[in-house]
């Protein structure tokens, strides 16, 4: 890794994050890199997911289409957006665990990235419903 991306917003909100930072805090930190750099999934991804930690489900229902519109493959953004469905009371969660599933079944480095995804979730939310509901999906 070069220095310069060592220290690039996103590298170091990330870090942040990772250290236990509270996810509310680095919402505008998200909100700018996605200003910033519009086209790239990955901030979309990340602040949906900051904003389901922090009980913005309507926030995140946006951001994480945004996420799945700019790259479909990408099954951590068709959680975030499954999980913005549920708890926003959206309909056509289905399609996205479906897809999920599929990747995970087919990719299982990716499998293994999404369960710690989970996990960090479950841990930062405990009692996190929808979290669970997805959780239980994915993994009969």
């Amino acid at each position: 890794m070069t220095a310069s991306s060592a220290d690039s917003p996103f590298d170091q909100a990330i870090a942040r994050y990772n250290a236990g930072e509270d996810p509310a805090t680095l919402i505008p930190e998200f909100v700018a890199i996605t200003q910033q750099a519009p086209r790239q999934s990955a901030g979309w991804t990340c602040l949906a997911w900051l904003q389901l930690l922090a009980d913005h489900p309507l926030d995140a229902l946006r951001s994480a289409r945004t996420a799945v519109k700019l790259n479909p493959q990408d099954p951590q953004a068709r959680i975030n957006l499954s999980l913005a469905m549920l708890e926003t009371g959206a309909k056509g969660v289905r399609e996205h665990i479906e897809i999920v599933q599929r990747v995970m079944a087919i990719a299982p480095e990716l499998a293994s990235e999404l369960q710690e995804s989970i996990s960090d979730g479950l841990q930062r939310k405990p009692g996190w419903t929808a979290m669970e509901k997805v959780r239980t999906w994915l993994t009969s």
